[in-house]
């Protein structure tokens, strides 16, 4: 049994230097420690879908750490020059048989946050933690650097495969569930990046501009609803500055939001090479800073033994540290052991049900052997299959399952024969194109494995495009001209644009699904699984009518956030835009019919939460899942809003034929908004639709709520208009008295007065009274009164 640390002596003896030691990090994986009282040694690494222990880095000293560590994050192994294309496929983790960045231990490559989002399922994220977790224990891991919810603004943005969707309702809520597997097994998780993290260029430069309802309701909203529901050891701060200050050292997002609003306890640490100025980050509220460099160590103690950093404030983040060390020391587990094959298998179910069927015309899934019993695969990804991006959290798979395999040992009746269509680097080949169009006229079906360029996504680095690679692409036209039955199946970080989309019958979307995803595409194929995936994004027809087109990348190190609150579908809703698939869009093999909804109460105190009751019918011959979605639509009121917004959602195993009711519980505090004017959150009144269905371009039901609450007057001002005065009954009474005082008449004929002219006089309430009415006032006069 670990011993309790004796935090009152640490505080109380331990000098400045051993302090500032325990929050600077020890090497690059491990936290600090205090030698002369015995601190634990606590290990953590990354990442968000797979454990990356680098035994070189954590066991094997830190003689070359940092150049692997950095070459990790240049998206390359150990040693090698910079590769794309193929070498990058082959050299960065779509060999099981490859060591990935030196001596990376195996563990389970789970899909990727873009994929495993899409299964739209609490329950699997929270297993998918405990298997995490025990892979973590198995590796003395105290930490696991993740989830990473970062909203998805651009789908350009580099590192948008770690993150989960384009709405913080969805991200907050599989995040949680994650969180709460991890830390069940006594594994801390670490929230990540704390904020606004939503593209990778410069991104150490880079100045987030947001104004604040943006920045609370859609880029923070996500991590409030983790930390409330979850509680995380850890969260992590970005690289990026935010509206002009470096995340790591704002105080603003540490201290008031973080600590004061949301009463966050746990501890504070920065990415890795984030911290600019360590004394300026522990006073923003940064506890620890990773990884290990004298600088940070020096700096911060020198601040502190001149009194720039008051000691206080050191001892508060070291009582942290101290209670997460003691933490991490208590729930170690040596000598246990992971089921990587039970993990295997868990990876597998994960793909299948994140899997998303994009098309499916004539039902030509799933393959019947009657329809197409001679089937053609093709392309290197049915033998190399893309499973996961680059950088510091790709994860050596401890298995790997290719899909032409799977397809073969599934097959049954099918004739199945492969032809890669490209050359042995993936580039474009004449012969081998020539081959592949043959195999697929003679076949009577042709499934193509595409993806998006290896290397091009991950850390430091945005995509360039949105395309599928292009000998990819040209290998699709060529199979189309002769084979009109063509499935195609894709793997990619994020979204893609289509103009290929007409040619195939059927579309299969991957996104990034990990080392089970070989199976899972072989058992949507041929009918063994029912595909329920859900995108968790809006794709686009073209880059160019993405919300954020205008203003990434960004200009002279600033990325302005114009499109404000209207991220994904809502910009599309507001737009009146239909893009290529709508935020929520999924096929299943069978039908389901949404046949009632109703509501616990149909009016609504802001203190209060209801029960939303969705009645469906599985009206198909399959049994199939179905995830029932609710979004609100609110009534007209002060400030703009989005003419809905995703604000619960359940998943349903529903059998042929059977009916289920799923039950959605709406909390009022989820129907507010961030007002600027009074700088708080409030909940506008009036009457809500309801609107439940399949995506949120497919609404089936629509009930309607009224919500009783304080309405959201406009701020109150020298030149607010009359009809402003009105909105605030305590302000507009007091000018009604000053109306009576200085104009001899009653009180009654100053309120008709102002009553009756306030919906023409577009002047300010002083210039009426003032100028319009000719009364004998001043500015500070008026001011006193308005204000009470």
């Amino acid at each position: 049994m670990a011993k309790n640390i004796d935090k009152k002596r640490v505080i109380n003896d331990a000098s400045i230097e051993e302090k500032v030691s325990l929050l600077c990090g020890k090497g690059l994986w491990r936290m600090g420690q205090i030698p002369r009282f015995a601190t634990p040694d606590v290990v953590m690494t990354d990442g968000t879908y797979g454990v990356r222990y680098s035994e070189s880095q954590i066991d094997q000293g830190e003689g070359l750490s940092c150049r692997e560590f950095f070459e990790v994050v240049a998206q390359r192994p150990v040693g090698s020059e910079p590769q794309r294309g193929a070498e990058a496929s082959a050299q960065q983790g779509n060999d099981p048989g490859l060591q990935l960045f030196g001596t990376s231990k195996p563990a389970t490559c789970f899909p990727n946050g873009a994929s495993v989002a899409c299964s739209w399922d609490t329950e699997l994220m929270r297993k998918m933690g405990v298997a995490l977790a025990e892979e973590c224990l198995e590796m003395g891991v105290s930490i696991l650097l993740g989830p990473g919810i970062n909203i998805r603004r651009t789908p350009l943005a580099g590192r948008a495969y770690e993150y989960y969707s384009e709405d913080p309702l969805l991200s907050g809520e599989l995040a949680a569930a994650l969180i709460d597997g991890l830390q069940s097994q006594g594994v801390g998780a670490c929230l990540k990046h704390f904020a606004c993290n939503n593209s990778e260029i410069r991104r150490t430069q880079m100045d987030s501009v947001v104004d604040e309802r943006a920045l609370r309701e859609i880029y923070l909203a996500g991590f409030r609803r983790a930390i409330e529901k979850s509680d995380p050891w850890m969260v992590m701060t970005s690289y990026n500055l935010l509206n002009g200050v470096q995340t790591s050292a704002n105080p603003w997002l540490t201290h008031q939001v973080l600590r004061d609003e949301w009463q966050y306890q746990g501890i504070v640490v920065s990415d890795w090479y984030a911290v600019k100025h360590r004394p300026a980050s522990l006073q923003a509220g940064n506890d620890l800073s990773m990884p290990e460099t004298q600088t940070d160590k020096t700096e911060l103690a020198a601040a502190v033994a001149s009194g720039q950093v008051p000691l206080s404030q050191l001892d508060l983040s070291v009582n942290r540290a101290l209670d997460l060390l003691e933490k991490a020391e208590q729930n170690k587990r040596p000598g246990f052991k992971a089921d990587f094959e039970q993990h295997h298998k868990l990876a597998q179910q994960i793909a299948a049900e994140s899997l998303v069927l994009l098309k499916n015309e004539g039902q030509i899934l799933p393959l019947n052997a009657a329809r197409h019993k001679k089937i053609a695969v093709i392309g290197h990804p049915a033998t190399r299959p893309v499973i996961q991006g680059n950088g510091c959290a790709t994860t050596h798979p401890w298995k790997l399952n290719t899909p032409l395999d799977e397809i073969m040992q599934l097959a049954g009746d099918f004739d199945v024969s492969w032809a890669p269509g490209t050359a042995s680097n993936d580039s474009s080949d004449a012969s081998a194109l020539r081959t592949a169009t043959e195999a697929a006229a003679s076949a009577d079906l042709a499934i193509l494995f595409v993806s998006t360029p290896i290397g091009e996504d991950g850390e430091n680095s945005d995509r360039e495009h949105l395309s599928i690679q292009p000998q990819h692409e040209e290998l699709l036209n060529a199979i189309a001209r002769v084979q009109p039955e063509l499935v195609v199946v894709i793997a990619n970080s994020e979204s893609v644009v289509m103009p290929w989309l007409a040619k195939a019958r059927a579309v299969i979307e991957l996104f990034f699904a990990g080392q089970g995803m070989g199976k899972a595409v072989a058992q949507v194929l041929l009918g063994e699984a029912n595909p329920c995936g859900k995108l968790t994004v809006t794709v686009p027809n073209t880059l160019e009518e993405t919300p954020a087109f205008l203003t990434y990348p960004g200009d002279n190190n600033r990325q302005y956030y114009s499109e404000g609150l209207y991220v994904g579908y809502r910009y599309y809703d507001r737009r009146k835009i239909e893009p290529l698939f709508p935020f929520g869009f999924g096929l299943s093999y069978t039908t389901f019919s949404y046949e009632e909804i109703a509501l616990s109460t149909t009016r609504l105190r802001p203190d209060e939460t209801l029960t939303v009751s969705v009645t469906l019918k599985n009206s198909g011959d399959r049994d199939g899942k179905e995830i029932v979605q609710l979004y609100v639509a609110p009534p007209h009121g002060r400030l703009a809003r989005p003419e809905q917004e995703l604000k619960g959602f359940a998943k349903l195993e529903i059998a042929a034929g059977e009916r289920r009711t799923a039950s959605i519980e709406l909390a009022a505090r989820d129907l507010e908004i961030w007002d600027p004017a009074s700088e708080q959150w409030r909940i506008e009144p009036g009457v809500y639709r309801l609107l439940a269905g399949k995506s949120s371009r497919d609404i089936a039901l629509v009930a309607t709520l009224t919500v009783m609450a304080d309405r959201l007057p406009a701020p109150l001002r020298e030149d607010s208009s009359l009809t402003d005065l009105l909105e605030h009954p305590a302000a507009f009474e007091r000018v009604c008295q000053l109306f009576s005082r200085k104009s001899g008449r009653s009180l009654h004929e100053a309120r008709k007065t102002l009553e009756l002219n306030a919906p023409d006089l577009f002047t300010s309430v002083f210039i009426s009274m003032a100028t319009i009415f000719e009364l004998d006032i001043s500015r500070d006069e008026l001011n006193e009164v308005i204000n009470g």
